[in-house]
Parts: C-alpha cells; structure tokens; sequence
C-alpha cells in the first residue's frame, strides 16, 4: 500500500477517479454555455451564489468562494459591466455592497443550472429515497465546515436553489 494510502482502507482511488469524472462532466454544459460569452467557472460560481441568495454581501461571498478580493473584483466586474449582476448599498451600512442577478443575469442562471439539474435527476432516477439522502449525506460530509463555508446554509428540498 503506498506511504500516501489511508490506512482505514474507507478511501477508494476509484472513488476519487469518479468525483473527477462526475466533476468534468458536471461542468462542461455550463462551460460550453459560458465560454460562447468569454465567461469562465470563476463567473459560473458567482452567478450560482448571487441567484441562491439574493441581496448577500460581497463578504458573504468572498466567504463562500474562498477567493481573495482582488480575484472577486475582476470576475464581479465583468459581471455588472455585462449585465448579469448589480449591487446596492446595504440598508443600514451604505459601504456594505449587496448583491443581486438582473433579469439576464436570471436567464444565464436558469440556462446554466439546466443541464446540471437535467444530470441530477438522470442519475436519481434510478436510486432509492434512501439512496439519494446517502448522496447527500456523503457529498456534505466531503466538505469543509466552518460557520463562512456556506454549506450551513444550503437550500433545503423544495426551497429555490
């Protein structure tokens, strides 16, 4: 077993092959989408977060993201420029940045999050309730949890995402 193997033996090289797998192919809609527009995953991932949770904060999102600001500047920028986004001062602190999706910005949402969502549910078709919760459960225990890692948060079934 190589030095880097977890000696549990729970962890599967195959598994992690398959999170790469289902990753890649997770996206490629959406960067196909995005990439006709000049956009790249950096774009992807504020749209999706700015649609979830209308009105969030700038920090919010640079909490969710784990990105630095500067990078968030840029991709952020190109976003109102183009359209998809616009920001207000927050109600009680004015230097505080809100963020929300205009109209296009909800259209280029939808048209991302459809063939993501199309997959889903090709691939829940064939499982059990139970098994569809285990999927859940797994992925949310693959993630990081801090009180800003925003998986908290997440959309419960039947809210918007």
């Amino acid at each position: 077993m190589p030095e880097h193997a977890p000696e549990s033996g729970v962890a599967d090289l195959a598994v992690v092959e398959l999170l790469f797998f289902a990753y890649r192919d997770f996206i490629s809609d959406p960067d196909a989408i995005l990439g006709e527009i000049g956009f790249g995953r950096a774009h992807h991932r504020v749209i999706h977060f700015v649609g979830s949770r209308p009105g969030m904060s700038v920090a919010d999102l640079l909490d969710i993201l784990r990105i630095t600001k500067q990078s968030l500047a840029r991709v952020l920028k190109q976003l109102i420029d183009s359209g998809y986004i616009r920001q207000t001062a927050g109600p009680e602190d004015r230097r505080q940045r809100r963020l929300f999706l205009t109209a296009e910005g909800e259209r280029l949402r939808a048209e991302l999050l459809s063939p993501q969502l199309r997959r889903i549910d090709r691939a829940f078709a064939a499982m059990r309730e139970d098994e569809r919760r285990a999927v859940g459960e797994f992925l949310t225990r693959m993630c990081d949890h801090d009180p800003h890692a925003g998986v908290e948060a997440l959309p419960q079934k039947g809210e918007e995402a």
